[in-house]
């Protein structure tokens, strides 16, 4: 019988569940039978990786532009901030550093035109850039796969040094020849429909599904509990992992395992993050650290408010 949950997240920010339009894959478009295992909850277990990178980004709105042209009338652009970086966990010293933290701002105009803006401090500097799409849902889009081109390149980089690397979201196209864990905290398909699903609510906090690919995605895919129901619904606690379908299938089930193992350990608590525990705690503190690199939004739109008003701006 169907029963009625409260979602544990605050409600400022949605919900681990938001199914939109997409319906759940058909049947045959998921392999289930990739580790050639039953289809019964896996342990995690501990290769004991010395340091694991945790890769996130942020954006935000810092304006809203309109060129005003005579002759073509108003343009609508965005001036848009993004700060990526990593928290790297050294496991042995029990200690976190923070490492490749970037910050970038770009002035974004619609149908190819490119906005000029005055002088402004060097740490309000705004790159110009375009897009063709006339939508105006575009402008932010532009902002957020800049960001997630630069959180790629760093995944990139620290994965390429050997550092072990669990990215905050899906794998990003640039990123998937990298020995990284794609971490997804909310649902909006169902990718285990009918029977293969019943085994998400018999998942304990440190255990995982088995692997099951998705026809047309160069990933392998798995479901892992970070915390115990407790009385909860199924999906309470769960997180969808990916790894890059060029690690082979012995080296996504390497990091499968692993991320059972690790990843609860890092859970947030309700009483400490809003979205617990999905929201891992050091993805929460390097949240928080680059929304502060940032800077307070107030003061950079009232800076972008006076060098316009005071030199205007031209395309």
């Amino acid at each position: 019988m169907a029963r009625l949950y409260v979602e544990g997240w605050a409600p400022e920010y949605g919900a681990p569940v938001e199914p939109d339009e997409v319906l759940a894959p058909s049947e045959g478009t998921v392999d289930l039978d990739v580790e050639g295992r039953p289809w019964e909850p896996v342990p995690g277990a501990d290769d004991g990786v010395p340091e694991i990178a945790f890769v996130d980004g942020v954006r935000r709105i810092d304006a809203r532009l309109l060129l005003d042209d005579p002759e073509d009338g108003p343009t609508p652009g965005v001036c848009g901030s993004y700060a990526v970086g990593a928290v790297v966990w050294d496991r042995d010293r029990r200690v976190s550093r923070y490492e490749g933290i970037r910050v970038e701002r770009v002035a974004v105009l619609l149908g190819g035109k490119r906005a000029t803006l005055p002088a402004m401090p060097p740490s309000l500097t705004y790159r110009p850039e375009s897009v063709a799409d006339p939508d105006p849902a575009a402008l932010v889009r532009h902002v957020h796969g800049a960001m997630r081109r630069a959180e790629a390149a760093l995944v990139e980089r620290l994965a390429g040094d050997g550092t072990a690397v669990v990215a905050d979201g899906p794998l990003y196209e640039t990123a998937v020849r990298a020995e990284t864990i794609g971490y997804i905290k909310s649902h909006r398909v169902s990718y285990l429909p009918g029977e293969p699903g019943r085994i998400l609510g018999r998942l304990a906090a440190g255990e995982r599904t088995p692997l099951f690919t998705i026809k047309g995605y160069e990933r392998y895919s798995w479901y892992v509990r970070l915390a115990d129901r407790d009385g909860a619904h199924a999906w309470h606690g769960l997180v969808r992992c990916e790894a890059p379908a060029a690690l082979g299938r012995d080296g996504a089930v390497r990091l499968a395992d692993r991320s059972a193992a690790v990843l609860p350990s890092v859970g947030s608590e309700p009483h400490l993050d809003p979205r617990a525990p999905q929201n891992l705690v050091p993805i929460g503190a390097l949240e928080r650290e680059l929304r502060h690199r940032l800077g307070d939004p107030g003061f950079v739109l009232r800076e972008l408010r006076r060098a316009v008003t005071r030199e205007g701006a031209a395309a």
